[in-house]
């Protein structure tokens, strides 16, 4: 049996992780990827990266496909990276080809000086 921390080591240890700043030049660039957040409702209401998708854990796999194309280049974030590493290895299950994790998620964010909505 795994621990949760050794679920999230083994998950982050088969996708591929961005970080906040790489994703922040990607965006200034004209290139951003579509961006998930995962966290739920109330984490949402305090505050997200602008131009996000609002697609909670607990309904991911079964709202993704209507909202987003498989080939799309996706960055899922969460609170601090371990459940949108979750999502990340799920999606790419699911046959998504182009996903990653934000790691260090939304408060990685807000520390690289990332804008925020609210």
């Amino acid at each position: 049996m795994l621990t949760a921390q050794q679920l999230f080591e083994k998950a982050r240890a088969s996708i591929r992780q961005v970080t906040a700043t790489e994703v922040r030049r990607q965006i200034d660039a004209g290139m951003a990827p579509v961006l998930i957040d995962v966290r739920e409702q109330k984490e949402w209401n305090l505050g997200y990266i602008p131009g996000a998708i609002h697609i909670p854990r607990g309904i991911l796999e079964s709202n993704i496909e209507a909202r987003v194309p498989r080939d799309a280049q996706v960055v899922l974030y969460c609170a601090s990276g371990n459940r949108s590493a979750l999502s990340a290895l799920s999606l790419g299950e699911m046959g998504y080809t182009n996903v990653a994790s934000m790691d260090g998620g939304f408060k990685g964010w807000v520390a690289s000086g990332g804008d925020i909505e609210d």
